[in-house]
């Protein structure tokens, strides 16, 4: 099964082939979390890593652990990013994160929905991420399905993005709102 047409799929049935796959990497990525977490040395951490996204992290970029991921090979991380302590990244709809992007603590990037039907509410609906470059997420911040931040925007502590934000501002609150433009100067 090819697992890339996942990416942004919209809704999918949750059942079959599908499931089964997605299921067993997510048990083998669980694996590689435990030995990236503990492990002791940036070479350890760096080669966990390469296994759990499926290609090697951009010398540039940093992701502190503790990390926490469900599928992880949908997600495109750009040259010069800092990942700080406890995200954790749902990416089986895709997640990119551009060049230059700070994500504070506790950070959370969902592209992974559930059907409103109740028959139907095990089935998944798909939705890439995408965190432009130079954008900055602050601590506990939390981005949902389908949602793009844009470049060099600002999203404040605690706010939990449910629409685009627009590059350039800043936006808090739950949900999050434009609240100014960035400073620039």
């Amino acid at each position: 099964m090819n697992l890339e047409t996942l990416i942004n799929a919209g809704p999918i049935s949750w059942s079959g082939e599908t499931a089964r796959t997605v299921d067993a990497v997510v048990a083998e990525t669980s694996n590689h979390l435990i030995a990236l977490n503990q492990a002791t040395t940036d070479t350890e951490r760096r080669a966990q890593l390469a296994t759990i996204l499926g290609t090697e992290l951009p010398e540039t970029s940093v992701i502190n652990p503790p990390f926490q991921t469900d599928f992880e090979r949908h997600t495109t991380i750009g040259d010069h990013v800092f990942i700080n302590r406890e995200n954790f990244f749902v990416d089986l709809g895709g997640i990119t994160i551009e060049d230059n992007v700070l994500l504070g603590p506790r950070v959370t990037l969902i592209s992974v929905n559930h059907n409103e039907i109740p028959a139907h509410r095990r089935d998944l609906v798909l939705k890439s991420v995408r965190i432009c470059r130079g954008a900055w997420l602050g601590a506990n911040v939390t981005v949902v399905p389908g949602v793009t931040v844009g470049e060099n925007a600002i999203v404040a502590a605690g706010a939990v993005v449910t629409k685009d934000v627009p590059a350039n501002t800043m936006v808090a609150g739950v949900p999050a709102k434009v609240i100014r433009p960035v400073h620039t100067h």
